[in-house]
C-alpha cells in the first residue's frame, strides 16, 4: 500500500520546487509476542508469561511508554525488573529528535535480549499508520499515533487463544493523553502510579524523576532566582549582537568563576551573576539556556533530621555542582554509600535543584567504589563492550592469509623489537635498524595496523570512536578497543606474526633523512623489552646480537635527533610523574616514588616524533583540506610572567619571545649552590603551556607545535589506544593505495567533529589520571600515617604557599590562615613572588620541610594536608611536642622547648 504527498517548496535562488514523498505501507509487520498465532514470525522478542506484577492491572501486561516517559524516566525503564516494552517508531523519532543521549540508551535497551523491548514500526503499519488532520499539530497527531498503536495491540492480542488474558497498558504522563486514551477503552496510567503500583519492587519508587506540570505548578515562596529570557529572545539578541552565544565552563577550583568561550574567544565570567568587572577583563550574567548539559552526578546522601520524611539532600562529589533535593525510602541504607542522582529541574523559587535516585555504587572509601566515581565524573565511558561491538572481532584462531598480503610488504624478516614501560600489554610500535650496503641506515618504526581490524562506520569502529582514548589509571586500564585486539591481536607481542603500518627511512649516518616510504606490512618481533632491559643492552660490551646492534645505532641517531630538534626550539620540560607500588594481596600502594627516566626513553620518544611529523606532511600533501592533524598553540605572552618573576628572584633572566628563546633561556639557567632550580623552572614552564589539540586541516590555518617547534605535527604511533591515529592511518592508507576511502573520511566538518570528541576525551582521560594519582596517594599516606619530607616552594599565594615534594612528586598547599586560629601578619610581594609570614619571607623555589598528613574528616572530600615544620614561625609552626600530642604519643624530653 502506498501514500504520497506532494507539496511545493521555495528554493533559496527563488525558484519553485516540487517534492514528492512517497509512504509505503505493509501488512507483514510483526507485533513481536510469543505464542501470537495471527503473525508470520520467525523470532519473537515479547514474552508470552510477562513477570511484572501490578496492583492496578491483575493480568500479565506489556508496557507501551509515550514520548515524555522515555525521556525523562529513562533510569526506571534501564531498572533490570522492567520488561516487556513496546516502543512505537513514532515515539522513538520523537526521543531521536530531542535527546540524543536518551536515544542511545534506549537503543542499547533494546539490544539487550534480557530485557524484551521490541520495537514496533507502528507509522509503516497499514492498521496503525494514520495521517495529520487539517487543524491538528504534530504533538497531537503523535498522540493519537500512540493511541491508535495501543488500540490496535490490545484487540490484535484477542485473536489468539494464548494471548487472551495479556494487556497492553500505556504510560503517559501527558494528562489529556491519558484522559483520551481511558475515553477510547485504553488501559492508561502515568508512570508514578504504575511505579507505585509495582509492590514487589518499592525500591524503584525512589528512581522515579520528577516532572513538573508547568500549567498547574503553584508558586510558593518567594522568587529565589531571576528568569531567563524567553528563548525566542535570546534567539533575536544573538543576531542583533546584543548577547554573545557560547560554551559555559565553571571553572574546577571555584564554583563562583567560570569562562564562556565564544567563537574561539575566552570571555571570562567572574563572579557568575553579579555582572562585576574583576582585574579589568570582561565579564558577563546568563541571560539563557540554550541547551542544558545535566548529568548523572555521584555523591553521598545527607540524610534528613526530621524523622520518618522522605525528602533528603544529595551532596555531589563535584564541589562546582549544588546540593540537589531527591526523595527516598533507603535513606538508613544509603548513608555511608556513594550514589548516583540525576536532576530533573531546579524551580526559581527553591534553593536546590530536584532530582532522583539512579543506582547505588557501593562504600564511600571502597577503592572499587571510588573508581567507579571517578570515572563517572569524568565522563569515562567504561561499561563492558556490548555484544553489537564484539560481534566485530575476528573469530578465533586467527591467523594472516593470502588476502591480507595483498598492498602489504612481508617483513618478517626483519630484526624488530619493541621498548615499553615494564607490564606493557597493548603495544603499538616497534623498531628496527641496520646498516645497508652504500652505508646509509634504515630505520623502521611499526605502528600496530589497527584500521585493518576496525572498520569504517560499524559498531565497534563508532564505539571506539566515542571512547576516543585509552585511560590509564594506577591500578587499571580502561580499553579503547576490546582486550582481544588491544593485547592481542593488535599488540607487537614478540615472536608472533602482526599486521602493522610500516614508516621506513633511509638516513645517513649523521641522522639526515635520505627518503621515506610508508608501506602496509606483516612482521615478527623478535624481542619485548622493558626501557631498562633495552638500556642494559645498549650499554653491556658482552652483548652484540642483531637487536642489540639495532639498538645502538637507535639510541646513536636518537641522541642526533634530539639535539637538532633542541637547537631548532623545541622545548625539553620537565613534570614529575610517579609510579605505585602495590601490594601483591591487596592492591593498596606500599611505595610510592617518582619516575626514573633512561636514554631508551628519549630513543624511542624520538623515532615516534620523526614518524609523526613524516606522517603529517604525507597526509597533508595528499589531503590538504582532510588531514587530521595536532597543533600547540604558543602561550599568551602574560602566561610567562609567573615563570619570568621566579627566575629574576634567581637573578636568573628567561626569554619567551619564541620556543627557541625560551628553550635556550632554560638551558642555561642553572645554579652550582642549587642543581634542582632547572627542574623547578622547566615544571613551571610546563604550567605556563597551552593545551595541544587536534583539528582538521580545512577547518583551521594555524598548524605550528610550539613544543616540539615543528610546522606540521600528528599521532600515527598509537593507534590501539587513541581513535585520531586510526583515522589517520586511514588517511594515509587511501594516499598510499593500501585501503579505499568513504564519504566521512573526506567531509571536513565530520572531521572536526571526531577531533572535538577526542580532544574532550583526551582532557577527560588527563583529569581521571590525576584523580587516580590522587586517591592512591591518600591510601598510600592513610597506611604511612604522618611524615615530614623536604620540599620546594613552587607558588606563592597571598595567604599561603604551594610545596613540591620531589621524593613523591607530590604538591600541596600549606595555608597560613586557618579557621580557629590565631592570624599571622602576612606581606605579599606581587612584584618578585614572595610571602613574609611575622618575620619569615618565604620565595618561589625556597627549600622547607612540611608535615604531610591525610585529613579524613570528610569521608567524600579526604585530602593530603600540609603544615610548615621548617623554617620554625612563632605562634604557627607546630614543634614535635605538638604533633606527638595530637596523635596521643608520649612527649619527648629531647625536643622540650629551649632544649
Amino acid at each position: 500500500m502506498l501514500k504520497s504527498k506532494t507539496f511545493m517548496k521555495k528554493t533559496r535562488s527563488g525558484g519553485i520546487l516540487k517534492i514528492v514523498r512517497e509512504h509505503y505501507l505493509r501488512d507483514d509487520i510483526t507485533c513481536g509476542c510469543q505464542g501470537c498465532d495471527e503473525c508470520q514470525q520467525e523470532s519473537t522478542v515479547l514474552q508470552l508469561e510477562p513477570i511484572l506484577q501490578s496492583s492496578l492491572c491483575q493480568s500479565p501486561h506489556y508496557i507501551l511508554p509515550d514520548t515524555n516517559v522515555l525521556l525523562h524516566q529513562i533510569d526506571i525503564l534501564e531498572d533490570p525488573i522492567i520488561q516487556n516494552l513496546i516502543l512505537l517508531q513514532t515515539v522513538l523519532q520523537e526521543v531521536r529528535r530531542r535527546s540524543a543521549p536518551v536515544y542511545k540508551r534506549i537503543r542499547d535497551l533494546t539490544v539487550n535480549p534480557e530485557k524484551h523491548f521490541y520495537t514496533f514500526t507502528n507509522e509503516h503499519h497499514r492498521e496503525t499508520y494514520i495521517e495529520q488532520e487539517q487543524g491538528e499539530n504534530a504533538n497531537d497527531r503523535n498522540d493519537r499515533a500512540i493511541r491508535t498503536a495501543t488500540a490496535w495491540y490490545s484487540k490484535h492480542l484477542k485473536k489468539s487463544a494464548n494471548l487472551k488474558n495479556l494487556e497492553v497498558l500505556l504510560i503517559t504522563n501527558d494528562q489529556r493523553n491519558k484522559e483520551k486514551a481511558v475515553e477510547e477503552g485504553i488501559i492508561a496510567y502515568t508512570c508514578e502510579e504504575y511505579i507505585k503500583s509495582l509492590l514487589a519492587n518499592p525500591e524503584l519508587f525512589d528512581r522515579l524523576a520528577y516532572v513538573s506540570d508547568e500549567k498547574n505548578e503553584v508558586e510558593s515562596g518567594r522568587i529565589i532566582f531571576s528568569e531567563h529570557i524567553p528563548l525566542s529572545r535570546v534567539q533575536q539578541g544573538i543576531k542583533s549582537g546584543i548577547y554573545l552565544q557560547g560554551t559555559f565552563r565553571a571553572s574546577r577550583d571555584n564554583f563562583l568563576e567560570a569562562t564562556v568561550w565564544v567563537h574561539g574567544e575566552s570571555v571570562e565570567n567572574k563572579e557568575l551573576k553579579t555582572g562585576n568587572k574583576s582585574k579589568g577583563k570582561p565579564s558577563g550574567k546568563v541571560v539563557g539556556i540554550i541547551k542544558r548539559n545535566w548529568r548523572q552526578y555521584c555523591g553521598m546522601l545527607s540524610k534528613s533530621q526530621i524523622k520518618e520524611s522522605t525528602r533528603h539532600l544529595f551532596t555531589p562529589a563535584d564541589r562546582q555542582i549544588p546540593r540537589i533535593r531527591i526523595e527516598t525510602r533507603q535513606a538508613s541504607t544509603l548513608e555511608g554509600q556513594r550514589i548516583l542522582v540525576a536532576v530533573d529541574g531546579w524551580p526559581r523559587n527553591s534553593r536546590y535543584p530536584n532530582g532522583h535516585f539512579v543506582r547505588s555504587l557501593g562504600t564511600a572509601g571502597d577503592k572499587e567504589t571510588e573508581t567507579e566515581v571517578l570515572l563517572l565524573e569524568h565522563d569515562v565511558p567504561h561499561q563492558p563492550f556490548s555484544q553489537a561491538v564484539l560481534s566485530f572481532l575476528p573469530k578465533m584462531p586467527w591467523s594472516i592469509i593470502p588476502e591480507d598480503m595483498k598492498n602489504r610488504v612481508d617483513l618478517r624478516h626483519l630484526f624488530v623489537c619493541s621498548v615499553d614501560p615494564p607490564g606493557c600489554t597493548d603495544i603499538d610500535d616497534a623498531l628496527h635498524c641496520r646498516e645497508l650496503d652504500n652505508g646509509n641506515l634504515e630505520v623502521g618504526v611499526h605502528i600496530a595496523d589497527v584500521s585493518y581490524f576496525i572498520r569504517p562506520g560499524n559498531a565497534l569502529d563508532q564505539e571506539s570512536s566515542n571512547r576516543g582514548t585509552t585511560v590509564y589509571l594506577c591500578d587499571k586500564r580502561i580499553d579503547m578497543v576490546p582486550e582481544l585486539l588491544s593485547s592481542n591481536l593488535c599488540s607487537l607481542r614478540s615472536e608472533v606474526e602482526r599486521l602493522a603500518f610500516s614508516c621506513i627511512w633511509e638516513i645517513s649516518q649523521d641522522a639526515n633523512i635520505i627518503n621515506t616510504k610508508f608501506t602496509k606490512s606483516v612482521i615478527n618481533s623478535k624481542a619485548s623489552l622493558t626501557y631498562a632491559e633495552a638500556q642494559m643492552r645498549i650499554d653491556s660490551p658482552d652483548m652484540n646480537d642483531e637487536i642489540t646492534k639495532s639498538l645502538r645505532l637507535l639510541n646513536k641517531l636518537a641522541k642526533i635527533l634530539k639535539k637538532r630538534r633542541i637547537d631548532n626550539g623545541a622545548l625539553t620540560l620537565s613534570s614529575p610523574e610517579v609510579r605505585f607500588h602495590m601490594d601483591s594481596e591487596t592492591h593498596d600502594p606500599i611505595d610510592l616514588q617518582t619516575k626514573e627516566l633512561k636514554e631508551t626513553n628519549s630513543m624511542v620518544e624520538e623515532f615516534m616524533l620523526l614518524a609523526n611529523i613524516s606522517v603529517a606532511q604525507k597526509i597533508f600533501d595528499e589531503f590538504p583540506e582532510y588531514a587530521l592533524l595536532r597543533k600547540h598553540p604558543a602561550p599568551p605572552p602574560g602566561n610567562y610572567d609567573i615563570l619570568v618573576k621566579a627566575a629574576k628572584s634567581k637573578n636568573l633572566e628567561i626569554k619567551t619571545d619564541s620556543a627557541k628563546a625560551l628553550a635556550d633561556s632554560l638551558d642555561t639557567a642553572e645554579s652550582a649552590e642549587f642543581p634542582y632550580l632547572n627542574t623547578l623552572l622547566r615544571i613551571l614552564a610546563t604550567r605556563c603551556m597551552m593545551q595541544a589539540v587536534y583539528f582538521c586541516s580545512g577547518m583551521d590555518s594555524d598548524f605550528h607545535h610550539y613544543g616540539l617547534a615543528s610546522p606540521i605535527y600528528t599521532h600515527f604511533t598509537s593507534p590501539i589506544r587513541r581513535y585520531a591515529d586510526i583515522i589517520v592511518h586511514r588517511l594515509l592508507a587511501v594516499a598510499v593505495g593500501a585501503d579505499y576511502t568513504y564519504p566521512d573520511l573526506t567531509d571536513k566538518h565530520k572531521l572536526n567533529d571526531i577531533c572535538k570528541n577526542i580532544n574532550y576525551r583526551h582532557k577527560m582521560a588527563q583529569y581521571s589520571q590525576r584523580s587516580s594519582v590522587a586517591f592512591h596517594t591518600q591510601l598510600f599516606f592513610k597506611h604511612k600515617g604522618i611524615l615530614n619530607e623536604e620540599g620546594f616552594i613552587l607558588f606563592v599565594r597571598k595567604n599561603a604557599i604551594v610545596v613540591l615534594i620531589p621524593k613523591f612528586g607530590l604538591e600541596g598547599t600549606v595555608f597560613f590562615e586557618e579557621k580557629d586560629k590565631v592570624k599571622p601578619r602576612l606581606i605579599y610581594n606581587d612584584e618578585f613572588p614572595s610571602l613574609t609570614v611575622e618575620d619569615t619571607t618565604f620565595n618561589m623555589f625556597d627549600k622547607v620541610k612540611v608535615k604531610i598528613t591525610l585529613d579524613a574528616s570528610n569521608i567524600q572530600h579526604q585530602k593530603i594536608r600540609m603544615a610548615l615544620v621548617e623554617p620554625e614561625i612563632p605562634g604557627v609552626t607546630s614543634n614535635e611536642n605538638d604533633q606527638r600530642k595530637a596523635n596521643g604519643e608520649p612527649i619527648s624530653k629531647k625536643s622540650k622547648p629551649g632544649k
